[in-house]
């Protein structure tokens, strides 16, 4: 199967405008507030459950997979869910070959920001969150002893009332491809941008972001699209799912709202004691995305592996 080497993420994690996180914050196996613990391995749950105002989501305690990763419903202005709760991912799952984390479990909870993290033998796993209603909100950290990377499934929700979430080649990015658009104090040439919504909200709006990490090419969901660049250019991505094998020291999560619709560079390479904080602050072009969004832009659907 072919792969892709890409670098998605527009900035870091970790860009939520504050007034996006107020008041947000996490209760993780009935902690909150301001917490910096070491829980011993006998005492974790097989999932561990992560509730905040904005967020919520569950975490396999041996692999550290994430399950129900779902934006809650709120009168924050930023909101993105028009009053409903609004599921992304039915899971976000790595495969780590055999080996399985049943160490002590380090927890940091700090006002809206969550860092949770595992080792077991050969393997260590950290989360990086924050309890906002949009920004960059999430990442995951795997790590290998013997330096390999680790594929990882996102695999979008299924919801009704037009909530299920799908994956496009966003149309406003194609559009301007290779248009030249400031940033910051220089300039950055517009690429295309692979962007997940729904057809409920009309602000809801995200993307995979990673970090050293590279997208697996999947044959039986290619559509074409015309690039303004390169004439007609084959996308082999399906439009609830995508694979990923992330290198070890890598991240790969997700940011939302304004943060995955604007034009920024690929974050630098890094595998070890990497920023997690790289505000934009707000000098880069948006582009935003149409809605709904038109079905000449969505991608292909996969059958989901039973």
């Amino acid at each position: 199967m072919g792969t892709l080497v890409v670098a998605l993420l527009a900035v870091p994690a970790f860009a939520a405008s504050s007034s996006g996180c107020e008041g947000g914050g996490f209760t993780v196996l009935g902690r909150s507030g301001s917490v910096d613990v070491e829980i011993p391995g006998a005492s974790v749950p097989a999932t561990i459950t992560v509730r905040g105002k904005y967020v919520r989501f569950d975490i396999d305690a041996a692999t550290f997979g994430i399950r129900n990763y779902v934006f809650e419903a709120t009168t924050n202005p930023l909101d993105m869910t028009n009053g409903v709760d609004t599921p992304v991912f039915a899971s976000k799952a790595p495969n780590h070959r055999g080996l399985r984390l049943n160490g002590a479990v380090d927890l940091s909870l700090d006002e809206e920001v969550l860092e949770i993290a595992r080792v077991g033998p050969g393997l260590s796993m950290k989360i990086q969150a924050k309890d906002c209603a949009t920004g960059g909100v999430f990442q995951m950290e795997p790590e290998r002893a013997d330096g390999t990377a680790t594929r990882i499934v996102h695999t979008l929700a299924s919801a009704s009332q037009g909530l299920t979430p799908f994956y496009f080649d966003n149309p406003r990015f194609r559009a301007r491809e290779g248009d030249i658009v400031p940033f910051k104090d220089t300039t950055i040439a517009v690429p295309t941008r692979i962007n997940i919504a729904n057809d409920f909200s009309p602000r809801f709006v995200a993307r995979d972001s990673a970090q050293v990490a590279t997208r697996v090419n999947e044959p039986a969901c290619s559509k074409t699209f015309i690039s303004r660049v390169s004439g007609p250019q084959t996308i082999q991505h399906c439009g609830n799912r995508s694979i990923w094998d992330v290198a070890s020291g890598g991240r790969m999560g997700f940011v939302s709202g304004e943060d995955s619709v604007e034009v920024a560079p690929s974050p630098t390479v890094c595998t070890h004691k990497c920023q997690a904080q790289n505000r934009v602050r707000g000098r880069s072009v948006v582009l935003g995305f149409p809605f709904p969004v038109p079905e000449a832009s969505r991608l292909p659907l996969a059958p989901l592996a039973p």
